[in-house]
């Protein structure tokens, strides 16, 4: 074996690429400056809390103590903390303490402390599971805050969530009027005030003050902050989050949503509304006099469905509260109830549009059939049978187009041998065999584009579906064969190990919807690949069929384990029926001898006058073909 020899050269660009790492190394080492000034920020930033939450507990502690002592010292401290909010901790209310107002259908507490809701229970739902014994809550343990930050003459800086309200809490009729109010003095205060109705989601709710013209700073516009974390109700963490959204409504009527990713903020004006929607559950702000404007937060807390099991989505939005002559009285209403289009329909406020139904005539068809038919369905039968007869009703209303489809790939099958004919007659000219194919059509009275036009029709329907499903909240925990919950997966088998883009349970109305799906293209693959041959140029669309066949049910599998389960009911029912139908068509109906002589009859005839795109079509193709032989000619 040859000895290596000793390499100069290499040495010399070990040497020099060593002092390249060595110089990159230290040109990007951090600046020591640069460090000294970060950690003097965080500290500062540290420092500034820790302040804030010394003096939250020692105005707490003051406040405590005048509101059950008198302490004249306390009160003087607390005057050069709070000013003339002061006041409001001289008041037996100025502790930890809650009002409850409620009807048949929801159960709200509010706090002393910054006099908002705290608890938010809908009577009628129950989380996860029907029989579970835990009520749907909007609200609770603190995952919403609501605070309206005052700038006092004297320029402080005060949160209305820190300090107390007096709560009165009286009855005018039927209805319940609770009266929270923050103090500067014997007349002065700011008010919220809170009126819930017997049998009614939705409250009033106004924020008046009164004798703060001097006491607060009313050059500019008070802050309105309003937050929450939506607490999962679902079975599904994954699909309820795909659902967890908020909504505003904004510029005279128009409705939009945020983006459903992380960190999503946006400013809109005009805004009547704001919801914060849980897929079947919703709390909204509504105002009587749009807001001028409003700045909107929404960030996805589900990064890990295994592990982030308790929130959905955080929600905040920020909005103006103007002055009127020195004072604020701005009248608004609070919802929280269900995300039922119907209900929130009845208010006349354009609530429903945050039910997600669809774009154009998808939600047209959603809103103005589905939703009707539907509704007067469940209102007899149980719920499972009600989708299985609703299928039924869209199936025969269809059936008319399926027939058209089956009939047009009937014809398009007697055709076919004549078809191959002319293939291989003008093997070396494909644009004359096109010609003469479209002659072939016009001549027998067939529209090769017959068979797409059902399809595409139907495509709507299918999709308007698509969107009915998710958002029907009758669904909700009603049962159904093995499914307990139409709204969500009909597990049978829990998994020990988790799948990606499946789960960790396996769904039955799936797997029946998929098998559905895999005998239908079954059936049709074959009849479409005998009715339109391959044209020259064009991918091999059998092929493609084939590989679809076993693509299709795969992916139903994968999408909808997960999914409700009224849906995948749907699929498996309306595709039972399509095969149905075409056995019934294809043997009963359809006589292919009958059309054979039918297409003979028709070349007899004089062809069919064309229409303006097959007219248009023959026009480009022969231009194309004079083209052809002009560019031959030159040659």
């Amino acid at each position: 074996m040859e000895q290596k020899k000793f390499d100069p050269n290499s040495i010399i660009g070990f040497a020099l690429i060593f002092g390249i790492l060595i110089w990159i190394m230290y040109q990007n080492q951090p600046d020591p400056v640069a460090i000294a000034a970060e950690k003097a920020q965080k500290e500062l930033v540290i420092k500034e809390a820790q302040a804030k939450e010394l003096n939250d507990k020692v105005v707490a502690q003051a406040t405590e103590a005048v509101a059950t002592t008198g302490d004249s010292t306390q009160l003087a401290n607390l005057e050069k903390k709070l000013g003339n909010f002061a006041y409001s901790a001289t008041l037996p209310s100025a502790k930890e303490g809650f009002t409850t107002i409620e009807n048949e259908l929801v159960k709200l507490k509010i706090a002393n402390k910054g006099g908002y809701i705290v608890e938010a229970t809908l009577k009628n739902y129950e989380r996860f599971n029907k029989g579970s014994g835990e009520l749907v809550a909007l609200i609770k343990d603190n995952n919403a805050n609501l605070n309206v930050q005052l700038i006092t003459s004297d320029n402080r800086t005060l949160n209305t969530k820190d300090l107390f309200f007096e709560p009165n809490l009286t009855k005018v009729g039927s209805d319940q009027v609770l009266s929270m109010r923050l103090k500067a003095g014997a007349s002065e205060y700011l008010e919220y005030k809170y009126v819930l109705k017997a049998d009614d989601y939705m409250l009033d709710f106004v924020i008046h003050s009164k004798g703060l013209n001097k006491v607060l700073n009313s050059s500019k516009p008070l802050n309105l902050e309003w937050d929450l974390k939506s607490y999962t109700n679902e079975k599904s963490i994954s699909y309820e989050n795909r659902y967890a959204e908020l909504y505003y409504e904004h510029e005279e009527g128009k409705s939009d949503y945020l983006g459903l990713g992380n960190d999503e903020a946006e400013t809109v004006t005009d805004v009547s509304y704001i919801a914060y929607k849980q897929h079947f559950f919703t709390s909204i702000l509504l105002s009587d006099v749009p807001f001028t404007k409003a700045e909107i937060f929404s960030n996805n807390l589900v990064k890990d469905e295994q592990i982030d099991s308790v929130y959905t989505k955080q929600f905040k939005a920020i909005v103006p509260l103007a002055f009127k002559n020195g004072e604020i009285d701005q009248k608004m209403n609070w919802y929280y109830g269900p995300t039922d289009y119907t209900l929130l329909k009845k208010y006349d406020r354009n609530l429903e549009d945050i039910v997600a139904l669809g774009w154009g005539i998808f939600g047209w068809i959603n809103r103005h059939a589905f939703i009707p038919m539907y509704g007067f369905l469940s209102m007899f039968i149980q719920h499972g049978w009600a989708i299985i007869l609703f299928t039924i009703l869209v199936k025969l209303l269809m059936s008319p187009i399926t027939y058209k489809s089956f009939l047009s790939q009937a014809k398009m099958k007697v055709l076919r041998p004549e078809i191959m004919e002319l293939g291989e007659k003008f093997k070396k000219d494909p644009m004359k065999k096109q010609q003469e194919t479209m002659k072939l059509y016009n001549k027998a009275g067939v529209n090769p584009m017959a068979g797409c036009i059902p399809g595409l029709m139907q495509a709507p329907i299918f999709y308007a579906l698509f969107q009915f499903f998710p958002s029907a909240i009758g669904l909700r925990q009603q049962g159904f064969l093995w499914a307990d919950d139409l709204s969500s997966f009909d597990s049978i088998y829990e998994l020990p190990f988790h799948i990606p883009f499946y789960g960790s349970h396996i769904s039955l109305f799936p797997i029946l919807a998929s098998i559905a799906i895999f005998f239908y293209m079954k059936m049709t693959t074959g009849d479409q690949q005998m009715a339109t041959p391959t044209q020259e140029g064009m991918p091999d669309m059998a092929k493609m069929m084939k590989i679809m066949i076993y693509v299709s049910p795969l992916m139903m599998l994968f999408f909808f384990n997960s999914y409700a389960s009224g849906l995948s009911l749907y699929y498996f029912v309306s595709n039972t029926i399509t095969i149905g139908i075409m056995l019934i068509i294809k043997n009963y109906i359809i006589d292919s001898d009958k059309i054979h002589n039918e297409i003979q009859e028709n070349k007899k005839k004089e062809p069919k006058k064309q229409g303006k795109f097959q007219r248009k079509l023959q026009e480009v193709m022969e231009q194309a073909e004079a083209q052809k032989a002009l560019d031959k000619k030159k040659k």
